[in-house]
C-alpha cells in the first residue's frame, strides 16, 4: 500500500502545485478536492487517474470536445433535503435541475464515446441517469427561478384574480385621480408612492373632499396623501389574493421537495462526479500549460525521467522569459542509487526536488513535464531529508532533528522506497559525520532501496565509486569560469572548487595557500584529481560538439552531392530515352522513304500497301497491349512527368526572373556615373554607341558619326570614358 507522509509533500513543495491546479477549477467544490489532493493508495487507482487526465488532455484535439461541467453547489439544498419536513426554495431547485441535467449530459457523452475516452466512460458510467428530476422541476418552477403559473390549477385560478384585480386598481385609481384633478384638489405632482402603494396627492385644504385612506403627508404639510376608497377595496382584496398565492407556492414547494428527497444520495453523487471532473479537468489544463506527457508507467523497478522539468521553476521561468534547464535521471536495478556532487548553486538540490516532485505528481494522478520515452515505476514511500529542519518547539538542533530523521528513514526503508536527502552528513564533525553518513548509505543500500543524495564528503563519493550499484555524478561547471551549466553528468564524482570559488571571489591567494596546508594531502590531490577530471571533460566535451558539428556539414554536404548526382542520372536516362526514340524514328523514316522510292519507280500500290503492313505489324509487336484501367495510369504518369517538368521550368524561370530582378536592384543602387564632354554613351536598353559634343540643362548632344541627336541624360548609360 503506497503512503506519503505530509512532511514530503511539503518538502517538495507539493501543495504549491495544488494552489496552482486549483486556480484552474471551475466550481467550488471543485477547488477544495484540488487543495486536498494527496499521491494515491494503490498501483490501480493511481493508474485509473492518470489515464482519466490523459483523455481529458486528448479531448481538446478531438472533435467531439467535453461538455461543460460547471455547476453551482447545492450543499445547502442537501443538508436542508436530510431534515424531515423541510421545504426547499424555488432557486434550490433551479440548481438541483441544472447538475441533474449537467451529469445526464456528461453520462450520455462519454456513453456515446467510450471508445475515445475510456476511464471517463468508466466514471459516469457508475452514476444513475436519470431525467425525472429535471422533468418534474421543470413542470413546477422556470428557468428563472420562479413558480409557473401552471404548477397547480389553483395557482393558476389565483393569479389571474391578482391579474385582474390589479387592472382593477389602476382602473379606480386612475378615474380617482382624473376626477379630483378635474376638481383642482390635487397638488401639481398629483400622484406619488407611499410604502408601494399610488396615492393622491391633495392640497391639504381639501383633505376633507377626497373619500379615502389618508397614508401621510409631505413635511410641509402642504400635501396630503390619500389612496382612493375603490383603490383601497382592491388593494385589500388583491392583499387576500397574495397570501392565498403565497400558500398555494409553499404547498407547491413542499410537494416538490417531497419528490426529491429520495433522490438525495443521488445528488450527493451528481455533486461529487462533476467536481471529480472538475478536478480532472484542472489536472489536464495544468499539464498541457506545461506540455506534459503520461510517460510509461511499469511495474518494473525503474525510473528514467529523460529532460525533466521542475513544474514550479518552468513555469515561473517561462513567466519571467528565463531559460530552465531539463535533467535526465535514471533509476534502476543496476544503478539503484545517485550520489551528485559539486560546487554549490550548481542545481544538485533543484535536481533533487525535480524528481521528487515529478514522481509526488504522477502518483496524484497529474502528467508530469518529460519527454514521452520516459519510464516510470511507482513508490510505495518517498522519504526526504530537504532543507534546515531546526525545530525550535522541541529545542533541536539540524542535526538532531537530521539524526531523528534518519532514524526514521532507516526503519521505513525498503525495496518499495525512493529517498531523496539534501546534503547528506551534514551538521557535525566532518570526518565523523561523514562516517555515519557512509553507515547510512551502506543500509540503505543493503535494504535495495532507491534514492538520490547531494554530498560534499569525499568518503561518500569513493563508496559511491566501490559498490556497483551506487553511481557518482556531478553539476557540471564551466572549468574556466566556474559558471554553473546546470547539466547533471553521470558516472563521475564531482569537484567542490572549495579553493577555487574561494580564488574567483577575491580571497588572496596566500590565505588559500595557507588552507591547503592545513588540509591533508590526500584529500587536496583526490579534489584536484576530480576537478582535472572535470576540465579534461569539458574540453573533451568541446571537441565532441565540434567533431559532431563537422560530421552533420559533412552529412549536408553528401546529401546535396547525392541529390545533384541522381538529377544528373536522371537527365542521363532521359538523354538516352530521347536518343533511343529518336533513332527509331530515324530508322522508320528511312523505311518509309526507301518504300517510297520503290513504289515511284513501279507504281504497284499492292507491294506498296504489303510492305507498309509490315512496317506496321513489326512495329506493333514491340508494343504492349494494355487495358483500360493500365492506359489510364499510363496518361496519368506521362501527365504527371510533364507537370513536374513544367514546374522545374517554372521555377528556373522564377528563379531567373528574381536574379535579374535582384541585378536591376544592384544596378539602381550603384550611384550613377556623372557623364562629360567627351564620353562614349549609348541609350539605356539601345545598341548604338555615340560620344557626347556637349551637355547643357541636363540634355546631351550625342554625336553617332552620320547624325547627331539631342537626349536627356538620364537615358544614357556610360560605355567608355574620354581619354
Amino acid at each position: 500500500m503506497i503512503k506519503i507522509t505530509a512532511k514530503t509533500l511539503s518538502d517538495l513543495e507539493f501543495p504549491t502545485v495544488c494552489q496552482q491546479i486549483s486556480k484552474l477549477t471551475v466550481t467550488g467544490p471543485g477547488k477544495e478536492k484540488v487543495l486536498n489532493i494527496s499521491p494515491f493508495s494503490s498501483y490501480e487507482k493511481t493508474l485509473f487517474s492518470l489515464r482519466q487526465t490523459n483523455e481529458y488532455v486528448s479531448s481538446y484535439q478531438q472533435e467531439s470536445r467535453i461538455p461543460n461541467h460547471g455547476f453551482d453547489a447545492i450543499d445547502h439544498e442537501i443538508k436542508m433535503l436530510g431534515i424531515e419536513d423541510t421545504m426547499l426554495e424555488a432557486q434550490g431547485f433551479r440548481k438541483i435541475s441544472a447538475i441533474s441535467e449537467t451529469v445526464n449530459t456528461q453520462i450520455k457523452f462519454f456513453e456515446k464515446f467510450e471508445d475515445i475516452y475510456p476511464a471517463l466512460r468508466k466514471t459516469t458510467g457508475e452514476i444513475e441517469y436519470t431525467p425525472a428530476i429535471i422533468e418534474n422541476i421543470n413542470k413546477k418552477i422556470d428557468r428563472y427561478g420562479e413558480v409557473k403559473d401552471d404548477a397547480s390549477p389553483l395557482l393558476e385560478e389565483i393569479r389571474r384574480k391578482i391579474n385582474r384585480v390589479k387592472g382593477q386598481i389602476n382602473s379606480s385609481f386612475g378615474s380617482a385621480l382624473t376626477h379630483y384633478n378635474s376638481l383642482g384638489y390635487l397638488d401639481d405632482i398629483r400622484e406619488t408612492v407611499v410604502e408601494n402603494i399610488r396615492v393622491l396627492a391633495v392640497s391639504a385644504m381639501h383633505r376633507r373632499k377626497v373619500k379615502g385612506s389618508i397614508l401621510g403627508n409631505s413635511k410641509t404639510g402642504s400635501i396630503v396623501y390619500i389612496q382612493p376608497e375603490a383603490t383601497h377595496i382592491h388593494t385589500r382584496e388583491l392583499n387576500n389574493l397574495q397570501y392565498e398565492e403565497k400558500e398555494e407556492i409553499k404547498a407547491i414547494l413542499k410537494g416538490l421537495t417531497s419528490f426529491v428527497r429520495p433522490y438525495r444520495e443521488l445528488l450527493i453523487e451528481y455533486q461529487d462526479l462533476l467536481s471529480d471532473i472538475d478536478v480532472i479537468a484542472a489536472k489536464a489544463r495544468y499539464g498541457m500549460d506545461m506540455n506534459a506527457v503520461l510517460p510509461k508507467v511499469t511495474r518494473e523497478r525503474e525510473l528514467e525521467m529523460i529532460d525533466a522539468y521542475h513544474p514550479l521553476l518552468l513555469l515561473n521561468n517561462r513567466r519571467t522569459g528565463e531559460k530552465t534547464f531539463p535533467q535526465t535521471i535514471k533509476l534502476n536495478k543496476e544503478q539503484r542509487i545517485i550520489v551528485i556532487s559539486g560546487p554549490n548553486a550548481g542545481g544538485k538540490s533543484i535536481t533533487l526536488k525535480t524528481v521528487g516532485l515529478l514522481q509526488l505528481m504522477l502518483q496524484s494522478g497529474m502528467l508530469i513535464p518529460v519527454h514521452e520515452y520516459s519510464r516510470v515505476c511507482l513508490f510505495n514511500k518517498i522519504l526526504t531529508d530537504i532543507g534546515d529542519n531546526q525545530s525550535i518547539e522541541n529545542h533541536l538542533s539540524t542535526y538532531s532533528y537530521r539524526l531523528k530523521n534518519m532514524n526514521y528513514f532507516l526503519r521505513k526503508c525498503d525495496d518499495k522506497t525512493l529517498f531523496l536527502i539534501d546534503e547528506f552528513g551534514t551538521g557535525s564533525d566532518p570526518e565523523l559525520g561523514g562516517a555515519l553518513a557512509e553507515t547510512f548509505l551502506e543500509v540503505f543500500y543493503e535494504k535495495e532501496s532507491f534514492g538520490i543524495l547531494t554530498t560534499h564528503y569525499a568518503n561518500l563519493k569513493m563508496l559511491a565509486n566501490e559498490l556497483p550499484n551506487i553511481t557518482n555524478a556531478n553539476m557540471l561547471f564551466d572549468s574556466r569560469s566556474l559558471e554553473p551549466l546546470y547539466k547533471l553528468h553521470m558516472g563521475e564524482a564531482g569537484s567542490s572548487f572549495t579553493f577555487e570559488v574561494a580564488q574567483k571571489n577575491g580571497i588572496p591567494y596566500s590565505l588559500i595557500n595557507r588552507s591547503k596546508k592545513k588540509v591533508e594531502r590526500g584529500k587536496i590531490r583526490f579534489d584536484k584529481s576530480i576537478a582535472n577530471l572535470q576540465k579534461e571533460r569539458s574540453k573533451l566535451q568541446k571537441t565532441t560538439d565540434a567533431l559532431k558539428t563537422k560530421e552533420q556539414k559533412a552529412e549536408t554536404e553528401k546529401k546535396k552531392l547525392e541529390e545533384t548526382n541522381e538529377r544528373i542520372q536522371q537527365k542521363l536516362e532521359n538523354f538516352q530515352e530521347l536518343y533511343d526514340s529518336n533513332q527509331r524514328l530515324i530508322y522508320l523514316g528511312n523505311k518509309i522513304n526507301d518504300i517510297s522510292e520503290k513504289y515511284f519507280n513501279n507504281k504497284k500500290k499492292k507491294e506498296l500497301i504489303g510492305e507498309f503492313l509490315k512496317i506496321v505489324e513489326v512495329e506493333n509487336s514491340k508494343r504492349k497491349k494494355l487495358s483500360a484501367q493500365q492506359k489510364k495510369a499510363e496518361k496519368a504518369k506521362e501527365k504527371k512527368v510533364q507537370q513536374e517538368a513544367e514546374k522545374k521550368v517554372k521555377e528556373i524561370r522564377k528563379k531567373k526572373k528574381e536574379k535579374q530582378e535582384a541585378e536591376k536592384k544592384e544596378e539602381i543602387a550603384k550611384p550613377k556615373p556623372v557623364l562629360k564632354v567627351g564620353d562614349r554613351v549609348r541609350m539605356q536598353d539601345g545598341k548604338a554607341v555615340g560620344s557626347i559634343d556637349s551637355i547643357e540643362k541636363g540634355n546631351a548632344k550625342v554625336n553617332y558619326g552620320i547624325f547627331t541627336t539631342s537626349v536627356s541624360v538620364e537615358k544614357l548609360e556610360l560605355v567608355q570614358r574620354k581619354k
